[in-house]
């Protein structure tokens, strides 16, 4: 039996009063995945463990199986994995937004859904000046930018201390930023602080070897802080940001380091899982290929694939298609529909549910019930991005699972209110995956 997970990422919200108080998943034409609902068994699944932020790195990795007590460290060094930067012992990566701020408060956490091409401009700018003006002030390389995709990009602070208080931007959508600040973090016990600066243990040296130690958490907290106001300044005096302001469109003015960590042992699903030879992970998001290299996954790239709503459904769809011939197992993220719930897009939002039931589950449904060799086929949401609150909401997912021969529980149609009485009842964090890779 080969497995294949679909996952919308951000699908699932709340019930919304302009649809009736229906939510967007019960009101969306998505006949696909209701048929599957019907046909297959459902449930709920929770996420995110207690303690934990709503976010993709902390659901997705629970999903394929892992225990976020052990593994968690954070989006950054899943990113640097994914960009192919190989993280050194004492390297803090954070994920690295450019962001909008607009009277003191954060407009967008995209700047402006900001393109690839012009974020590097961006990135190498703050590279040749802000980085190099502290790292010359420090004696070392201690700061460096690294592109991403879009608006996520690297921040890598050598010798940083990841016990920090760190906003995620998409969480404070027209708040004000100033207090949303880096902060070290007061309940990380002493215990954590000195087993953190024993694994930082590597000192660097300048021109003329003076040993540098490891930051504190205060002094990580300050220069990262330092790092956001310097940026403000040099971003509004960039030739993109001036020309964006001449024609009245959002600046991408502003920096915004978050969830950093240092580099993740992970064992991959194949250690875990005898049944998984082989796997492939497809997806748009940096984040969700760092999390599949770590996993052991193929990182499979599709052109055409943005991490929006105009993303390549049907180039996404053909390469699972492909992975399914050669692989037992294959992870399909589509991030459209959370940027709809983000920006607060109700159109929009509507629109990704039901591109990715025509456009991508239909056609790879329709491929499985044309192969020889049997395939079980899952579909969830990571996490709520409730539209009319534009944040991540860790309550539990709906999910289906389907393959030929299951037997079909009550449910006849997918969604967070129907699968309430799916035979699966509510699962917990890696019982998902454990149920899911025991269909043989």
């Amino acid at each position: 039996m080969k497995h294949i997970i679909i996952l919308g990422d951000g699908m699932a919200d709340l019930p919304v009063e302009r649809l009736g108080g229906k939510t967007l998943l019960q009101y969306a034409a998505k006949p696909m995945m209701d048929q599957l609902a019907k046909e297959g068994r459902c449930g709920r699944l929770i996420t995110v463990p207690e303690g934990f932020p709503p976010g993709s790195e902390v659901a997705n990795t629970a999903i394929l199986g892992y225990d976020l007590n052990k593994v968690y460290e954070g989006r950054g060094p899943l990113e640097a994995a994914s960009i192919g930067y190989e993280m050194a012992d004492d390297d803090l990566a954070l994920r690295c937004n450019i962001i909008n701020l607009q009277d003191g408060k954060i407009i967008t956490h995209n700047g402006g859904n900001l393109e690839t091409d012009d974020a590097r401009v961006l990135i190498d700018y703050l590279n040749e000046t802000l980085a190099k003006a502290i790292n010359e002030r420090e004696g070392c390389d201690q700061v460096k930018f690294i592109t991403g995709i879009q608006y996520r990009h690297l921040l890598v602070i050598k010798g940083g201390n990841k016990h920090i208080t760190c906003a995620p931007p998409h969480d404070h959508p027209n708040e004000e930023w100033r207090p949303l600040l880096v902060k070290p973090d007061e309940t990380a016990s002493t215990c954590h602080l000195e087993r953190a600066r024993a694994l930082l243990a590597c000192y660097r040296r300048d021109a003329r070897s003076r040993e540098i130690s490891s930051l504190t958490a205060a002094e990580t907290a300050d220069l990262l802080n330092e790092l956001i106001l310097k940026s403000q300044k040099l971003l509004e005096e960039h030739p993109f940001n001036k020309a964006r302001a001449a024609r009245g469109e959002r600046q991408a003015n502003s920096i915004w380091p978050w969830s950093g960590g240092y580099r993740p042992s992970m064992e991959t699903l194949q250690q875990q899982y005898p049944e998984i030879k082989s796997g492939t992970v497809i997806s748009a998001v940096d984040l969700i290929r760092g999390i599949g290299h770590y996993a052991g996954l193929k990182i499979v790239e599709v052109e055409g694939a943005t991490g929006l709503a105009d993303t390549n459904y049907e180039g996404k769809a053909q390469a699972a298609i492909e992975a399914l011939q050669k692989d037992d197992f294959v992870f399909v993220h589509v991030e459209a529909s959370d940027e709809a719930g983000h920006d607060g897009d109700l159109e929009l939002k509507l629109k990704t549910i039901e591109y990715l039931d025509q456009r991508l589950i239909k056609p790879i449904y329709e491929h499985i019930q044309q192969m020889d060799e049997p395939v079980c086929l899952a579909v969830l949401p990571d996490h709520l991005t409730p539209v009319e609150m534009r944040i991540h909401v860790g309550q539990p997912v709906p999910f289906l699972i389907w393959h030929k021969g299951i037997v079909p529980d009550e449910v006849q149609q997918y969604d967070e209110v129907s699968c309430v009485s799916g035979s699966y009842g509510i699962l917990k964090l890696q019982e998902f995956m454990l149920k899911f890779m025991k269909i043989q």
